[in-house]
């Protein structure tokens, strides 16, 4: 490696030649002492002092005993200036250690900045200057070629900002896989705000749902929470593993996916949309309303930990909504912890078959809405033919919850069903829909044929009577 570069200015070489006979200076006591003039003065000094100033009084040449000495005019390469800012920066700040957490920088730098510190940081300390390092590629458009004014594809950060925010342009960075070039794009970023959206809606539905809930009083235990809301939070914890993992392994468009799909999958198109009935009839103080307060509570509480690091305005902004006492500020706050007792196996396996059942009744639901059988799924009943084993085992345990997971009026299980659709993701199964039986619940919107059989409430149906007469 030639670290000399001839150029008029930069980080000199402190060598010292007797002009007499050519002879090199280098030993440790002058050069400590032009080191302690650079510290003091800054490093110009060897471009504006004579040669006799910068050297202690009475030096002489060990060769000839010459007196009279010239300065070297190349300077240092400006590889080694950066090579050696480990030391610069880490060995002389006592908040700091060394060697370095982490060494990030372009793909580009394998041969210029990560070399050049490693062989000085070698060559003077035995170490490596980092623990790790981390490169990445560079931001083309969105037909993958380099920006260029002149080609006119440049996109500007603060362009994105006032368009977008900047909590798409943060989001933007995590959601690519740094390890190739980045893309982006107009329409790359309206993709990501819409995803921001589906994270930032998820939040709002559940904030919603919990302002009359408080965790320190209104919290329920673990053993009496509803089975699908421990479902749910076994989910949650799957999500805390991948995304810590995520974070370690510096992978961080896993963790925009991880949480994207849990806040639109999971959450929105299942969990929450099957809980809107439960939230809003049973009555306040109920068991099952308390379940999935707790559920939903816990959800967002560590939820919001998770993408503080990306979405650090929108954490903020929830972790101030959230109830309950709790840091001052979410980036004052700890990860969640892993809680082990909520991952349940068999409970998650039972639920993969059940929503792979409740997926073949919603296309035959939007079938029967295509043909103007039924309007809103509600206005459905649901007839079921499954078939001899396992599955129609664990349709039969949960007949009563069967309703209520496909977001209808009715659902029964039966034999001998004709005039059907057959399952795709469920081979075997067999499904009719029909109109549901009863009048509309002007509470639920549930059909129910109790509806009108109380002349106090004769536009609820009984369930919504017995929640009116416990609230």
């Amino acid at each position: 490696w030639c670290i000399s570069r001839q150029r008029s200015w930069g980080v000199p070489i402190t060598i010292f030649y007797c002009a007499s006979c050519r002879e090199a200076m280098t030993d440790g006591k002058l050069m400590h002492h032009v080191a302690d003039l650079f510290e003091e003065t800054g490093s110009d000094i060897w471009f504006e002092k004579e040669a006799a100033e910068l050297m202690p009084a009475g030096t002489a040449c060990p060769s000839c005993g010459g007196g009279e000495f010239v300065k070297e005019t190349d300077i240092l390469d400006v590889w080694f200036d950066s090579g050696v800012s480990h030391a610069a920066v880490l060995e002389n700040r006592d908040y700091l250690k060394t060697p370095a957490d982490l060494y990030m920088e372009g793909s580009d730098q394998h041969r210029g900045w990560f070399h050049s510190s490693l062989l000085a940081s070698v060559g003077t300390r035995g170490v490596a200057p980092f623990k790790a390092v981390l490169t990445h590629g560079f931001v083309v458009d969105g037909q993958g070629k380099k920006m260029s004014k002149s080609t006119g594809n440049v996109v500007a950060p603060d362009e994105i900002i006032k368009k977008f925010g900047a909590e798409i342009l943060r989001l933007w960075v995590a959601a690519q896989d740094y390890r190739d070039d980045i893309r982006i794009s107009q329409e790359i970023l309206q993709r990501i705000s819409d995803a921001y959206r589906r994270i930032r809606n998820t939040a709002r539905y559940i904030l919603g749902n919990v302002h009359d809930f408080d965790p320190a009083t209104d919290s329920v235990a673990d053993s009496d929470l509803l089975e699908i809301d421990r479902w749910a939070l076994g989910q949650l914890e799957d999500l805390v593993v991948r995304v810590e993992k995520s974070y370690d392994d510096y992978e961080f468009h896993v963790i925009y996916h991880a949480v994207h799909n849990f806040c639109s999958v999971e959450m929105s198109s299942f969990y929450l949309d099957v809980l809107k009935d439960r939230l809003y009839i049973s009555p306040p103080t109920s068991l099952a309303r308390r379940s999935a307060q707790t559920a939903m509570y816990r959800i967002l509480d560590a939820l919001t930990r998770l993408v503080a690091p990306v979405l650090s305005f929108t954490a903020e902004e929830i972790w101030q909504q959230l109830p309950g006492d709790r840091e001052e500020s979410v980036h004052l706050a700890r990860f969640p912890r892993f809680e082990n007792s909520l991952i349940d196996t068999a409970l998650n396996e039972r639920y993969q078959q059940l929503l792979a059942v409740r997926s073949d009744v919603s296309k035959a639901l939007e079938l029967a809405r295509n043909e103007k059988l039924v309007g809103h799924s509600l206005d459905a009943r649901v007839l079921i033919e499954a078939p001899a084993g396992p599955v129609a085992e664990l349709l039969e345990n949960y007949r009563e919850e069967l309703a209520t997971l496909f977001i209808v009026s009715q659902a029964e299980l039966t034999t001998n069903l004709e005039s059907s659709q057959v399952g795709e993701a469920v081979p075997g199964l067999k499904i009719r829909i029909e109109k549901a039986q009863g009048d509309k619940c002007e509470r639920c919107w549930n059909y129910s044929v109790t509806v009108g059989a109380d002349d106090a409430h004769p536009g609820a149906c009984q369930r919504c009577r017995e929640a009116l007469a416990a609230s």
